[in-house]
């Protein structure tokens, strides 16, 4: 596909990931109260209504990126825009723990085949083994979110309420999110797709054990670093307000994420890219435990390092999410094996809004140790992993 008609897709496409999630994954961590008040439960009953969804996503991933392998990206996503609005609609109609329960499974729903899973599935049954630098751009956009997110739900809740914010973000699934997945192009057929070249370059040589092996590992290093990822998306205003913030600094600071992510992603683009995604995703792990140690240290005084730090790691691993299976295994099959390797980290972003809550509740910000040492726990399954023969053709 020639270059400008790429640049439309990315810039498409991540800009449809940013508002999926923005208004998901990202919404909890400013509605999560005012929804609690309102409604008469308890905070943990709010993130248990997001952990189903989190499990929900985790069941249909496989469905998804299988039908993204045999139909395209676009079709799905469309559907997801829809179903995210219906959602959305739904948690801002919600009158008690029944609903918000049934609002959030049809988010996750939505979730499970449309967020970076099924991107990352669409961009690989367009471009094959050349979706590095596509996947990269579309994070690009995406590491956006929380800093677009987390102002405007606030800005949102603060004049029309905790529903009119879910009503607002529906709306924009429904006049934004939808077109501009509609405007993806067709997936080539599958006879197209599974070229002689591309079936020469990503067929891995390594024995099927191995591969076995690898995916394990993989496993282990996205549920470890989904599980941070997804922790620090719920909970960092209330991490940064722990160790020393107000509130209105929390979320400040807390937004400086996304330009940290996209930090990390340029990085990636531009210097890391011209190594194997192994290397980029090894440094990238060992930044959050690198900012958990220096804000358990020194405080308040380094919580914007520790916010800055953490992000572009973040923002890089996100990337390796979808490169380090393509490298690994190849094109084939890409969306059903994106899937099912996703399967740990769902469950692991349904246990990680409960499970830290419950640290921060004990431990205060010393909760950041649990998160640093898995961090560091991905670093050493990383180093573990060896590239594949045919990982310097295929990245």
């Amino acid at each position: 596909m020639p270059t400008a008609g790429r640049a439309s897709v990315i810039v498409a496409l991540g800009s449809a990931q940013t508002l999926a999630w923005a208004s998901s994954y990202y919404l909890l961590a400013i509605l999560a109260a005012p929804i609690a008040r309102d409604l008469g439960v308890r905070m943990p009953t709010v993130f248990a209504a997001f952990s189903v969804a989190l499990l929900v996503s985790a069941a249909l991933g496989p469905i998804a990126g299988r039908t993204i392998d045999r139909l395209g990206g676009r079709p799905v996503l469309m559907v997801a825009s829809i179903v995210f609005a219906t959602g959305l609609a739904a948690l801002g109609l919600a009158q008690g723990p029944a609903t918000l329960f049934l609002a959030w499974a049809l988010l996750g729903v939505a979730m499970g085949s449309g967020l970076y899973e099924a991107a990352f599935a669409t961009l690989v049954r367009l471009y094959g083994t050349d979706a590095r630098n596509a996947i990269t751009g579309i994070t690009l956009f995406a590491g956006f979110a929380s800093t677009v997110g987390w102002p405007l739900t606030t800005l949102l809740e603060s004049h029309v309420g905790w529903r009119g914010a879910c009503f607002a973000w529906a709306a924009l699934h429904v006049v934004a999110g939808l077109p501009l997945n509609w405007s993806l192009p067709r997936a080539p057929s599958l006879a197209q797709a599974r070229r002689p070249a591309a079936d020469a370059t990503s067929a891995s040589t390594e024995p099927v054990t191995g591969q076995v092996r690898a995916a394990w590992l993989l496993g282990v290093v996205f549920a470890a670093t989904w599980f941070i990822s997804t922790a620090m998306a719920a909970h960092l205003p209330r991490l940064l307000q722990l160790s020393g913030l107000t509130l209105a600094a929390a979320v400040g600071i807390g937004a400086l994420v996304g330009p940290a992510q996209v930090g990390g992603r340029l990085l990636e683009l531009g210097v890391l890219r011209r190594f194997h995604p192994l290397l980029s995703a090894r440094l990238a792990s060992l930044m959050h435990p690198i900012g958990a140690a220096l804000l358990l240290i020194f405080g308040a005084p380094v919580a914007a390092v520790f916010a800055l730090v953490h992000g572009a790691g973040n923002g890089i691993l996100t990337i390796a999410n979808g490169t380090l299976p393509l490298v690994f295994f190849g094109p084939d099959g890409y969306g059903r094996r994106q899937g099912l390797l996703m399967v740990p980290s769902r469950i692991a972003q349904a246990l990680a809004p409960w499970l830290f809550g419950l640290c921060l509740d004990r431990w205060g910000s010393d909760a950041l140790w649990l998160s640093a040492a898995l961090g560091l726990a991905a670093c050493l399954a990383l180093l573990v992993l060896r590239p594949p023969a045919i990982a310097s053709r295929a990245s």
